[in-house]
Formats: C-alpha cells, sequence, structure tokens
C-alpha cells in the first residue's frame, strides 16, 4: 500500500527510532539499504514506518500465524466417556477422572459424557450426582463451562482448565513428591563378605 502521508515517524533496519522524517528522505533510507519502507502502525500521527526486507517480513508474519493456529488446535476438546451406561465400575470411574485430569492439566477443554440405557433413564439424578462428583474431584484443576444437561440418552458437561489452580496443583505435587523422597528409608548396602579362612 502507497504511502501518502507527507511525514513519518522512521524506525530504521537495525530496528532504531530515528524520529518524524519526510517520507521521501525515508524512502530513499530505504533504497540505500536496499530494504522497503513497510506501514507498520497506520494509526499513529504520523504513522509509524519502518525499514525492512519485506519479503521476509512477510514469511515472519506467515510463520507467526501457523504457530498461533498450531497453538489453538493443540488445546483441543477432549471427550472422556463414562462407559456405555451407568453400570461402570468405580475403579474405572477413576481411571477416567485421571485420564481427564491429564487433559486438563495439558491445557485442554474436557467434556465428559455419562449414557443411559433402558430404565437408567427414570433415574437421572444418578447421572447427575455422578456428574457432581467428578466436578469436585476435578476441582483442583477446573472449572465448570458448561453444566451437565442431557442431550436424548446422554448427559455431558463441559470442564475448562483453571491455569492458576493447575499451578498451585503442580506445585503441591511436586511439595509431596519430594516430602515423599526425604522420608523415603535409606537403602541397606550389603556388608561386604569377610573373607574366607586360609588352611594351612
Amino acid at each position: 500500500m502507497a504511502i501518502r502521508v507527507p511525514q513519518v515517524r522512521l524506525i530504521n533496519e537495525n530496528d532504531e527510532m530515528i524520529g518524524v522524517v519526510e517520507t521521501d528522505q525515508a524512502r530513499r533510507m530505504a533504497d540505500d539499504a536496499g530494504m522497503d519502507l513497510v506501514e507498520v502502525a497506520a494509526d499513529s500521527d504520523p504513522p509509524v514506518c519502518k525499514i525492512i526486507d519485506y519479503g521476509r517480513y512477510k514469511y515472519e508474519l506467515s510463520k507467526k500465524e501457523r504457530a498461533n493456529k498450531a497453538k489453538t488446535r493443540g488445546h483441543e476438546m477432549k471427550e472422556v466417556r463414562l462407559g456405555r451406561s451407568m453400570k461402570i465400575d468405580p475403579h474405572d470411574v477413576e481411571i477416567r477422572i485421571t485420564q481427564a485430569r491429564k487433559f486438563l492439566i495439558d491445557g485442554h477443554k474436557v467434556q465428559i459424557v455419562q449414557n443411559f440405557r433402558g430404565r437408567e433413564m427414570v433415574h437421572r439424578e444418578r447421572g447427575t450426582e455422578r456428574m457432581q462428583e467428578i466436578i469436585d474431584a476435578l476441582s483442583s484443576v477446573s472449572k465448570v463451562e458448561t453444566p451437565p444437561r442431557m442431550f436424548g440418552r446422554r448427559m455431558t458437561m463441559i470442564l475448562a482448565p483453571d491455569k492458576a489452580k493447575i499451578e498451585q496443583y503442580k506445585h503441591k505435587m511436586a511439595r509431596e513428591q519430594a516430602v515423599g523422597q526425604a522420608a523415603a528409608p535409606p537403602r541397606e548396602v550389603p556388608a561386604p563378605a569377610a573373607p574366607a579362612a586360609s588352611s594351612d
């Protein structure tokens, strides 16, 4: 885009602020450096322009956009299913909670899904109770984004990672691990075997 204002606030190719100069002078300085004069802050008065390699500038912008998209994809929604019905072993529920906690610590949102089969639909309050138990179990690393609700024969809710809580949880786990290591009894080193008596 052509720079149509008579003056610009110029940053040179070494990232040094030159100050307000005539636009024609700024173009000559860019030409002398074998680079381009690019407007980087049009809302300023006068606009801020920088002497840069425009091709490289576009490449860096593109690389940054790709990195941001990759980061967004990295924090995706994870689904944790509590079996095919309400008849799931408590130990299996604990396994699902552990899995959900790992997802949350890694920065992912988690959708918890509870399925109902047959007459289980009559006792949907049991599903709500189980969801609340999971909310309580994961409260140290998460917050409820979408509370439990029914969709046909499925009850779902969404938990989102809580960064502040996760940091506290990590520090707590690190402290407990350090205390556990300090309290562990020292390993016993077997005494060296006595030399065999020589027979004359």
